[in-house]
């Protein structure tokens, strides 16, 4: 004998575009950026279903960084 869910769709997009959750994924996009040091810049934007960050290379300089040593993959931990 199973159960059945009925998920509340809207629910979860309004959740996905709270405040609340702005703020979190924009934290974690600061912290990673930090840990992964000078050159690394975060963004943030709240997209049509949910809010996004990003942690890019803003300088030549980083690029070469991230190339070499991977810097933005190892700084992900900084981020949970």
């Amino acid at each position: 004998m199973g159960v059945n869910i009925k998920w509340k769709m809207a629910g979860f997009r309004q959740l996905r575009k709270s405040p609340e959750i702005a703020a979190d994924v924009e934290s974690r996009a600061r912290r990673i950026a930090a840990v992964a040091g000078e050159g690394y810049e975060d963004s943030q934007v709240m997209g049509k279903t949910r809010a996004r960050a990003s942690v890019i290379t803003a300088t030549y300089k980083a690029q070469l960084d991230n190339a070499k040593h991977n810097t933005l993959l190892r700084s992900l931990n900084a981020g949970g």
